[in-house]
C-alpha cells in the first residue's frame, strides 16, 4: 500500500467523498422521480413507469458499484492491486 503526504491524503479523501455524494444525489433524484412516475402511471390503464424504474435502476446501481467497489482507494480496488501486485513480484529485476 502506497503512503501519501497530508495534502494527497486530503484530496484523495474530498474526491472519494465527492463520488459518493453523487451517488447519494443520483439515487435521491431516482427515487423521487419514480414516485413521480408511479403516481403518473396509475392514471393510465397499464403500468408503464415500471419499464423506466428498471431502466434507470440500472444505471444507478452500476453508478453505485463504481463509486463504492471499484474506485481508487476502496477496499475491493486495493486487494485486487495488491494481489496483482504479489503475483508480479517475482518478476521483479533484483538490480
Amino acid at each position: 500500500m502506497r503512503t501519501l503526504d497530508d495534502s494527497q491524503l486530503e484530496r484523495l479523501a474530498r474526491r472519494r467523498a465527492a463520488a459518493r455524494m453523487g451517488w447519494y444525489l443520483h439515487a435521491g433524484i431516482y427515487l423521487l422521480v419514480t414516485a413521480g412516475l408511479a403516481l403518473l402511471s396509475t392514471l393510465s390503464v397499464r403500468p408503464w413507469a415500471v419499464y423506466p424504474a428498471v431502466g434507470w435502476g440500472l444505471g444507478v446501481a452500476v453508478h453505485g458499484l463504481v463509486v463504492f467497489l471499484f474506485t481508487d482507494g476502496s477496499g475491493l480496488f486495493e486487494r485486487l492491486v495488491r494481489q496483482e501486485r504479489e503475483r508480479l513480484a517475482p518478476l521483479r529485476d533484483p538490480w
